[in-house]
């Protein structure tokens, strides 16, 4: 696809918890290929929304989607792309630990797509989404 050396899932995990809202989500790099990327997030009881059904909040769920679909796009440009707009879908209530993967849709000289989807413990689908990223070169 492109010229780019796919980072290891080692070299993405020191860039990513370099971030201190990534290491306090918990994350994990499971795997890493061109424009494809898996994370785990071990489960905070922070994440809450509600005690009562003891789920996890949707801001949670939409910043594992947004920060997957990114680093899907980092992992196929190799660099950075800020966030144009995002969409989320959310499927059934979350609890424990989460898979995020992302996949790129669509690399483009300015703006580039790309997609995650967020699994339970159980791997069932608790959310998607897609985003915009802006991929032009500064």
């Amino acid at each position: 696809m492109t010229d780019i050396t796919v980072p290891t899932a080692a070299e993405v995990q020191e860039r990513l918890l370099k971030g201190p809202y990534h290491q306090w989500l918990g994350l994990e790099v499971l795997t890493v290929g061109e424009g494809e990327i898996t994370l785990k997030a071990r489960w905070r009881e922070e994440w809450v929304v509600n005690p009562a059904g003891g789920y996890t909040h949707g801001g949670i769920l939409a910043a594992l989607v947004d920060l997957t679909a990114d680093w899907a796009l980092v992992a196929f440009t190799g660099k950075g792309v800020p966030t144009l707009d995002l969409r989320v879908d959310y499927h059934r209530p979350a609890k424990g630990d989460l898979t995020a993967v992302g996949t790129v849709i669509k690399a483009g000289k300015q703006f580039s797509s790309a997609e995650a989807r967020v699994f339970d413990s159980e791997g069932r689908l608790v959310a998607s989404g897609r985003g915009l990223y802006a991929t032009a070169t500064a």
